[in-house]
């Protein structure tokens, strides 16, 4: 039997969950900076955070800009399992591709690693929806890792440790639960 990884380390790019619960293990994580990308509640759930009967909704990287999230280095012995894990985990139902892409790490090193890109001809592509639709399906959703509103709030906050500010999950995270959407401290400079 022939693999795919398992020669040399292997680097994932979280954006969402995988942020705060990753579910392999990793030797480093760093934050880092995926060009190309944004971060986007544009995935109806049908299984994590929804049903099909009732979507909640999740991050998927959509087209354009850049996103900030976190790289975890994988030691080489466990880059087959830990892609075999991502797999089953992230294309429950096909609306993720998988990609190799350029990374730049916040120490300033450069690496290629592998993340999951919205799939914008997938029906559970949801592309950008109104700030009321969003709040909806968040309130509603729940699946088989949860209730919606708690992956919203758990990555808001998340990112917000990171000293990163997504105003999209901040607006949802303030209605959500008032008080944790506070407005991003302004930058030093």
């Amino acid at each position: 039997m022939t693999t795919e990884f398992g020669a040399t380390d292997l680097w994932v790019f979280g954006y969402g969950s995988l942020i705060w619960r990753p579910g392999f293990a990793f030797e480093e994580s760093v934050q880092a900076r995926l060009h190309g990308y944004h971060r986007s509640l544009c995935v109806f759930s049908h299984v994590h955070r929804g049903t099909p009967e009732r979507p909640g909704l999740v991050l998927g990287l959509d087209r354009g800009g850049v996103c900030r999230g976190l790289a975890f280095r994988v030691a080489a012995g466990q880059a087959q399992e830990t892609v075999d894990y991502l797999r089953a985990r992230e294309q429950a139902t096909a609306v993720y591709l998988e990609r190799h892409v350029p990374l730049k790490l916040e120490d300033g090193r450069q690496v290629r690693g592998i993340v999951y890109v919205a799939d914008r001809k997938h029906l559970q592509y949801a592309g950008k929806l109104p700030a009321a639709q969003l709040l909806k399906l968040v309130r509603e959703g729940k699946g088989q890792s949860g209730e919606n509103p708690d992956y919203v709030l758990q990555t808001h906050e998340h990112l917000r440790k990171m000293g990163i500010f997504d105003p999209v999950l901040a607006d949802l995270a303030q209605q959500l639960a008032p008080g944790l959407g506070a407005p991003h401290p302004p930058l030093a400079g």
